[in-house]
C-alpha cells in the first residue's frame, strides 16, 4: 500500500482515507485469488498489477515513480497475459484523451496493442475503455 500512497493523486477513487482502506481490502482479495502481481526491485515494491481472469480485465496498474522507464509495467502486463484465457480480449479503463494525467498511460497501452473503446466514467471521473484484441 505504500506504493499506492505514492501514486494515489493520479488515480480517481483514492482521494480519501476510506477509499484507501477499501482499496487495501480489494488488493487483499486479489492476492487471495492469485490475481495480483508485484514487481520487486532493490527490496522495494516497484510496481503492482491487479487483474480479473473472469472478466478478462486489467483492473489496476501502478509503477513507483522512482522505477519508471525500466519496462516494469510492460513486464507486469506480459505476466498477466500469460494467466488470461488465450484468445479472449482483455480490457481496462483509463483516462480519456483530454486528461493530462492520462497521456503516459494511454501511450503505454497503445504501444502494447490496446485500442480505444467506449467512453465511460470511473469513480465519478471521465474515463475510457481500452481493449487488447487477442
Amino acid at each position: 500500500m505504500s506504493l499506492v500512497e505514492r501514486v494515489r493523486d493520479v488515480f480517481p477513487g483514492l482521494e480519501t482515507v476510506e477509499a484507501l482502506a477499501e482499496h487495501r481490502a480489494t488488493v487483499l482479495r486479489f492476492m487471495e485469488t492469485s490475481s495480483a502481481i508485484c514487481a520487486v526491485e532493490d527490496s522495494q515494491i516497484a510496481g503492482i498489477l491487479l487483474f480479473s481472469k473472469e472478466a478478462s480485465e486489467l483492473c489496476f496498474l501502478a509503477v513507483d515513480p522512482d522505477y519508471r522507464r525500466q519496462h516494469i509495467a510492460q513486464n507486469l502486463v506480459a505476466s498477466m497475459l500469460t494467466q488470461m484465457e488465450e484468445g479472449k480480449d482483455v480490457s481496462l479503463i483509463t483516462y480519456q484523451e483530454n486528461d493530462p494525467n492520462g497521456h503516459a498511460a494511454r501511450a503505454f497501452y497503445k504501444r502494447l496493442g490496446f485500442s480505444e473503446g467506449r467512453l465511460t466514467e470511473e469513480f465519478g471521473h471521465p474515463a475510457q475503455e481500452f481493449i487488447l484484441k487477442r
